[in-house]
């Protein structure tokens, strides 16, 4: 990394590949026809460092599924926080618009890159008391849940509607490139996601953020770049200044992480993404990159003070308490994805990436907001009013990166209870209209219905009538929601599933 070498011109070419990388992966978290996703999708979650030592704070277990985190920091210990320059797909969005803000002397900011330390000391707090909140900041997870709930749902909307206006009048000359769309980009259905607007919202104010200052979310308020930046000041990597330097101050207004926003040739190494842009823009070619033999040069310490930090952990701590003291004796009525671990545990892993919810079948899995409580916000649930689990389909649970969701095979799958039916009989067509209806028995799955019928007599308008009544079967009954999807009463179905009775809570006991 000779200062001599312009190095720093690779950059772009390395963080368009990462993001491309990271885009496949993304694209790939979806059916393409096969039962098996041949990509590791997850690749980057499970680099995540920050996700590694919450979900480690959290389960006080080492998830071994995670460990290749371990390389992220041992190259943020080689070369500090370059993950965050060249590697981080947030990272990159960020740079592309901040390529737009052409305002000068931006690097010259105060303390306020001190706020992302205090929030990684309150999510770490917050892990240690089991209250997983660090999915909810993470920029890996946070970016890869926008795309799937807010993004994606756009792009498959306007392109389908292009290539329909297109066929519509008679233009068919885009068919082989519609066709390459459907293979890799677009989804088999159109997706739905509750929440898709307060989503994007935050996504989209974390990129304009960027035509007021560069990089603000990577400077200020990014959990994990603080966690690398704490890494980085150990770093062998030094920023050198030569006496040919005539102070002209370039490289302090230039700098998008505010890095060299200090007296002149002090240099805050763990705030440096390692861009290069001052050696690029230096005049006198001044500065240079190698790694230190001894003391190095100038630089500055994190400026932490003990009481901000004290105050972090603690805020941490007392509002994981109230979130556990405020937890009910009985936990909410919500339906997790087959393979989900017990309530507690499961709410201590799940990072909230959407990586479940982005590759279910046929859409019902959706972000939670408060059905879940507040610390379950963007965690997994069903809603059968927009899809159900497919019997056959074990996609959700090959894609969890902190092992939430086990991975379960089809056989396996095919024994999970994630609930059981009820039928209303108030709103039953035939209990309470005396026609008969046999959607639900029609669509059940399992090998032996687990909906059946009885002969029986129920009183009409016209008199009594004897019809076919549907009965549920606990014993057969997993709970899928394919009965609930497709009941005829869209606005309050007559049957609806609920978690009594879940594989994940222990052995369900019929009363006899």
């Amino acid at each position: 990394m000779s200062h001599k070498v312009r190095w720093a011109r690779a950059r772009p070419l390395v963080q368009w590949f990462a993001f491309a990388l990271f885009f496949f992966l993304f694209l790939s978290t979806t059916y393409r026809g096969k039962d098996l996703i041949s990509y590791p999708v997850n690749l980057f979650l499970r680099f995540d460092p920050l996700l590694l030592l919450a979900t480690l704070f959290s389960t006080h277990r080492v998830p071994s599924f995670m460990l290749p985190a371990l390389i992220t920091v041992a190259f943020a210990f080689l070369l500090g926080r370059a993950f965050c320059g060249w590697i981080c797909p947030l990272g990159t969005l960020n740079d592309l618009v901040s390529s737009f803000n052409k305002r000068r002397g931006q690097g010259r900011g105060g303390n306020g890159y001190r706020i992302k330390y205090w929030v990684l000391f309150f999510l770490l707090a917050s892990s240690l008391f089991t209250v997983q909140l660090v999915g909810l900041l993470d920029p890996i997870s946070l970016l890869i849940r926008s795309l799937t709930v807010a993004a994606e749902p756009v792009w498959n909307l306007l392109l389908r509607g292009l290539f329909d206006f297109l066929y519509d009048h008679g233009i068919r000359a885009f068919e082989p490139l519609y066709r390459f769309l459907q293979s890799w980009i677009l989804t088999p259905r159109q997706p739905f996601y509750h929440q898709a607007l307060f989503i994007a919202l935050i996504l989209a104010a974390i990129l304009l953020l960027n035509l007021w200052r560069r990089r603000l979310w990577c400077t200020h308020l990014c959990p994990l770049g603080a966690l690398l930046g704490l890494i980085a000041a150990v770093s062998p990597v030094e920023r050198k200044v030569t006496e040919g330097c005539n102070l002209c101050g370039i490289c302090v207004a230039e700098c998008p992480s505010g890095a060299a926003s200090t007296r002149e040739g002090v240099w805050k190494k763990a705030e440096c993404l390692l861009c290069g842009r001052c050696q690029l823009l230096c005049p006198q070619g001044a500065i240079g990159f190698g790694f230190s033999r001894g003391k190095g040069g100038q630089k500055e310490r994190i400026d932490l003070r003990r009481r901000e930090v004290i105050g972090a952990l603690a805020g941490g701590a007392i509002f994981s308490s109230l979130l556990l003291g405020g937890r009910p004796s009985r936990r909410p009525g919500v339906i997790r994805p087959p393979g989900s671990l017990p309530e507690e545990e499961f709410l201590r892993r799940c990072v909230r990436c959407g990586e479940c919810m982005k590759v279910c079948l046929t859409g019902g899995l959706q972000p939670a907001f408060l059905q879940a409580g507040l610390e379950g916000i963007w965690t997994p649930v069903f809603d059968f009013r927009l899809g159900y689990c497919q019997y056959s389909c074990t996609l959700c649970t090959q894609v969890c990166p902190t092992g939430a969701i086990r991975r379960l095979t089809p056989e396996e799958k095919a024994k999970v209870r994630i609930g059981i039916a009820h039928i209303d009989r108030s709103r039953c067509i035939p209990y309470a209209q005396g026609i008969n209806c046999i959607v639900c028995e029609e669509h059940c799955p399992t090998p032996k219905k687990a909906i059946s019928f009885v002969e029986g007599e129920v009183m009409t308008p016209r008199g009594r009538r004897r019809v076919k009544l549907p009965t549920v079967d606990p014993s057969l009954c997993i709970g899928c929601g394919i009965c609930e999807y497709k009941c005829p009463l869209k606005d309050r179905p007559a049957i609806v599933v609920t978690p009594l009775g879940e594989s994940r809570e222990g052995p369900f006991l019929l009363a006899v």
